[in-house]
């Protein structure tokens, strides 16, 4: 009997230690850094890269799996702000390692108006650390990057609140906007 407790605590500690080890944090973008570049495809077959959104701010966010509750309401909210987030001249891409037809399909079901990339191997996500791959699985943690007009990662969220994390991000642009000295424009085309 004592083999068999023994047995179950060894189980669970080597379980334990095994999801702490894929949950580690990796190589971390800092703020300030240059963003990896990317060449994805989206739910249109469009492949988009990061040099297409130079010159404007980008909201790059990372999500597991389409049409999951989660990332839906993340999607939704970024859905519901994006006049909000276009005033403020930028761009928002949503990034998984689902594919193109499933991004598609996600798309028309919610009314997403911006690119799903499909990033099936997982090199972009582990670009930005935002990997979660369990060997046989590999899925994209919930992150979100801001990405200055000049290229380099302005803010990183790394704990999302899907709920509430569209405010968050607009909050926060505004502010390094800000900062930069590049008031956002307003929607009638007045600074």
């Amino acid at each position: 009997m004592l083999k068999l407790i023994l047995g179950g605590v060894a189980a669970l500690l080597l379980a334990a230690s095994a999801l702490l080890w894929m949950l580690r944090p990796g190589t971390q973008r800092a703020e300030g850094s240059i963003a990896p570049d990317f060449a994805l495809q989206d739910q249109n077959g469009q492949t988009h890269r990061l040099g297409d959104y130079a010159g404007r701010w980008l909201v790059l966010y990372f999500y597991p799996r389409d049409d999951t509750p989660h990332c839906t309401r993340e999607a939704c909210r970024f859905r519901d702000d994006i006049g909000t987030l276009g005033a403020l001249d930028a761009a928002v891409i949503g990034v998984s390692t689902d594919s193109p037809r499933s991004h598609a399909d996600f798309a028309r079901k919610h009314g997403l108006p911006f690119p799903l990339l499909s990033d099936p191997a997982g090199r972009t996500a582990a670009a930005y650390d935002s990997l979660l791959d369990l060997g046989i699985l590999r899925i994209a943690r919930r992150r979100t990057f801001i990405i200055a007009p000049d290229g380099r990662i302005a803010a990183r969220f790394d704990r999302v609140d899907p709920a509430h994390h569209a405010e968050e991000v607009l909050r926060v642009l505004g502010q390094l906007q800000h900062a930069r000295g590049t008031p956002p424009s307003q929607p009638d085309g007045h600074a």
